[in-house]
Order: C-alpha cells, then sequence, then structure tokens
C-alpha cells in the first residue's frame, strides 16, 4: 500500500481511489455530525455515565441480533432505544437530580451486560462480527450501512435543530423551564433517544469501548473553549469531523484500528486544550497578583 506524502490532494485521491473507503469517510462524516451534535448535549447535562451505558447495551444487541440472523445494526438500535426509554421512565426528573438517573443506568447496565453473555455463549458462528461492535468496523461499511445512517443521522439532526434551543434551556435552569411549560421530563426522554441513535451508529465507527471518543471529547473539547451555545455547538460538530477523518486517514495509510487513531487523536486534543486553558489561568493569576503587589506598594 502506498503511503501518505506532502501532496495534499493526490492523498485525498488515494483515499477515495476504492469504495470501501468512500462508505468509510461518507458514514464517518455522518456519525460525525450526529455524534458531535449530541454530544455537546450529553457533556452540558451531565449524562456522560448514561451515554456510557448506552454504548455497552450495544454489544449485547449486536450479539442478539447475530443469534436470531438479523442484521446487528437493527440489534444495536433496538437495544439502545429501549435503554433510553428505560432511563427516562425511571430514572431522572426535576426534583431527584442525578441519584434517580444513575441507579437507573447501574441497574440496566448490570441486566444487559448479562443478556450479552448469555448471546455469546448460545450464538454457534464466528465470533468476528460480534468483536468487531466492540472496537469498530468502518472500513467494512456496507452500502446498506451508509443508507441507514443517513436515516438515522438525519431523524437525530433534525431533532436536535427542532428541540435544541428548549433543550439548552431545560438543561440550564430545569424549574424555570418547567414554570414555563417545558415538559422537561419528556424532553428528557426524548433527547435520550437521540443520544441512544447516535451510539448506534457511533459504534460502527469506534465500537462500544471506545465511543466516548466521539460522543464525549468533542462536546468536552468545545466547552472548554467556549461557553455560548450555539458557538460550542458549533466547535464540538467541527471536532467530530476533524477527529473522524483524521483517524480514518491515519488507519488507512498504517492498518491500525480506526478506533484507536480517533480516541487517541480526541484525547490529546482535549488534553492539549485543558492544558493551555490551565497554564493561561495560572499566568493570569500570577499577573493579577503582581499587580495586587504593586498597588500595595504603592
Amino acid at each position: 500500500m502506498q503511503g501518505p506524502s506532502w501532496d495534499l490532494v493526490a492523498d485525498v485521491q488515494l483515499l477515495l481511489q476504492f469504495h470501501f473507503m468512500q462508505n468509510a469517510f461518507v458514514a464517518g462524516t455522518l456519525v460525525a455530525l450526529l455524534a458531535g451534535a449530541a454530544g455537546y448535549f450529553v457533556v452540558l447535562r451531565g449524562q456522560s455515565f448514561a451515554a456510557h451505558m448506552l454504548s455497552q447495551v450495544g454489544f449485547p444487541g449486536a450479539a442478539g441480533a447475530v443469534l436470531v440472523h438479523v442484521a446487528p445494526v437493527f440489534g444495536l438500535v433496538a437495544f439502545c432505544v429501549a435503554a433510553a426509554l428505560g432511563i427516562g421512565w425511571v430514572g431522572r426528573n426535576v426534583d431527584a437530580g442525578h441519584r434517580a438517573e444513575s441507579a437507573a443506568v447501574g441497574s440496566i447496565l448490570a441486566f444487559s451486560l448479562g443478556l450479552g453473555l448469555l448471546f455469546f455463549r448460545l450464538y454457534a458462528g464466528s465470533a468476528a462480527g460480534i468483536y468487531g461492535f466492540l472496537f469498530g468496523t468502518i472500513l467494512g461499511i456496507s452500502d446498506r450501512d451508509v443508507q441507514l445512517t443517513f436515516v438515522v443521522a438525519l431523524l437525530g439532526l433534525g431533532a436536535l435543530a427542532i428541540f435544541g434551543r428548549r433543550l439548552v434551556f431545560a438543561t440550564v435552569d430545569p424549574d424555570v423551564a418547567e414554570a414555563r411549560g417545558v415538559n422537561v421530563r419528556l424532553l428528557s426522554i426524548g433527547f435520550l433517544v437521540i443520544v441512544a441513535l447516535s451510539v448506534a451508529i457511533t459504534v460502527q465507527i469506534v465500537g462500544t469501548l471506545l465511543i466516548f471518543a466521539l460522543l464525549v471529547a468533542p462536546g468536552a473539547s468545545a466547552l472548554q473553549l467556549t461557553a455560548r451555545p450555539v458557538r460550542a455547538l458549533a466547535l464540538s460538530v467541527l471536532l467530530s469531523l476533524g477527529f473522524t477523518w483524521l483517524g480514518v486517514a491515519l488507519a488507512y495509510f498504517s492498518d491500525l484500528p480506526v478506533g484507536f487513531f480517533i480516541s487517541t487523536v480526541s484525547f490529546v486534543a482535549y488534553v492539549a486544550i485543558r492544558a493551555v486553558k490551565g497554564a493561561s489561568a495560572i499566568r493570569r493569576g500570577n499577573f493579577q497578583l503582581r499587580g495586587a503587589w504593586f498597588a500595595a506598594e504603592a
């Protein structure tokens, strides 16, 4: 395989010369758009644990679908959406905060992992396809997977565009939002369903074990850079796109797992942003301390 060069145009042409790479980039772009947008709200609402649980539910969903000879992605969607509805039904409300939700998340996670073990033991065929959902199989995405990813991404992004403003309002001040007629509980359940759909299609890219790479890291990095909702949301999507495109390109030229590169790039970016912010805060603190010292001397 020809390696990368300093000619960016030639490298892009090399990346897209095969149909499976075209599918990888199209699916990766769709997943990055939805995961970046949904991930911003996940971080803003402090629901990273719920997103983690939904990613783990994806594995028994895929295993169950393979067991009954159905496309694994349908099992992913079914189990993730069912888990999201379960969290919303017995989980968060305005008064209980995160405590009830955490208990629901832990209970559903334990039960789903048990089901995953059962399905895996009952399956008599090759486990390679199931293992693929642990670490991602973007380079093996078919045209049908791309079409399904497009539909799911379109539905998720459309829902976020319609309810995004109210979701921010309900997240920042749920009591006031409830008083002004916003159905906070229903909105929370709807958002969890969107996260479930995001997880179901993101699993194809990075796998259930590395889901935070696209669903949490871009949003966390964006919120470190700006507190303005629209700007942070746009930045989260752009970072998600950048992480995905770079990860797919590096995987193609190195033959190493896509999930490894996407998770590594996103983690390094987050750590770098935190380090720069921390250094800036220290410099500002030292400057203010020196200013106070000179003022006292004067």
